[in-house]
């Protein structure tokens, strides 16, 4: 079965809807506007948003799976092997990566065990060992798993609008690390790329070691 315009056109509105209100919510500007008029949301918004990120996944992925069709392609013998080896290699960096974030302000523990009222999460600029080679290594993590899965046409359209919401929202949200970070990730961000390694922009341990300690002169927007 192949998607019908209808489809395609749903599949993207809801894309484009999930985009949308994720953004909204994540925008520093929408949080500081609303904390204002509203403190005591505060503790609880990144739990909230992350809770609300989920939810709102439901609608597109639903669709996607509802309305999948014969293959456009699928991974074969030694490229199967390929595939699935760098899908599992990039949810293996997922897991070890964790211990080099702060989880419990990523996911909300933090600011609620604190009262933090804050629009900005608390914390300072953290470089783990993939952030050397990309700016954003969960986005470019999350890439390797969606583009190394078999595609119908359902799921192409949404690993497309997912890559390129992932690049813009990663534009998105460099602006919020510059304001929470000056200085010390304006110099990072011209070190080293967004999403695909570059050879030549790697960021030496002792490199990433001095901007994590770098005095932080923030940038608001």
């Amino acid at each position: 079965m192949t998607l019908s315009t209808n489809e395609i056109v749903i599949l993207l509105l809801s894309w484009l809807g999930y985009a949308v209100l994720h953004s909204l919510l994540a925008a520093l500007g929408f949080k500081r506007r609303l904390l204002a008029r509203w403190p005591g949301l505060g503790p609880a918004y990144r739990f909230a948003f992350n809770i609300l990120a989920v939810i709102l996944l439901i609608p597109p992925l639903w669709l996607t799976y509802a309305w999948s069709g014969p293959l456009l392609w699928a991974w074969q013998g030694p490229w199967a092997w390929l595939a699935n080896g760098l899908a599992l290699a990039a949810v293996a960096g997922f897991a070890w990566s964790t211990r080099y974030y702060d989880m419990a302000v990523f996911s909300g523990r933090a600011q609620w065990q604190s009262r933090h009222r804050g629009a900005e999460d608390p914390g300072h600029l953290q470089l783990s060992p993939l952030h050397r080679y990309v700016r954003h290594p969960w986005y470019s993590l999350g890439l390797v798993i969606l583009w190394t899965r078999d595609m119908d046409e359902a799921r192409l359209l949404s690993t497309l609008c997912i890559t390129l919401y992932l690049w813009l929202g990663s534009l998105l949200e460099e602006r919020k690390l510059l304001a929470f970070h000056g200085e010390a990730y304006a110099r990072y961000r011209k070190r080293v790329p967004g999403l695909v390694p570059l050879p030549g922009h790697v960021l030496s341990t002792k490199e990433a070691q001095a901007l994590c300690r770098a005095p932080t002169r923030a940038k608001h927007p």
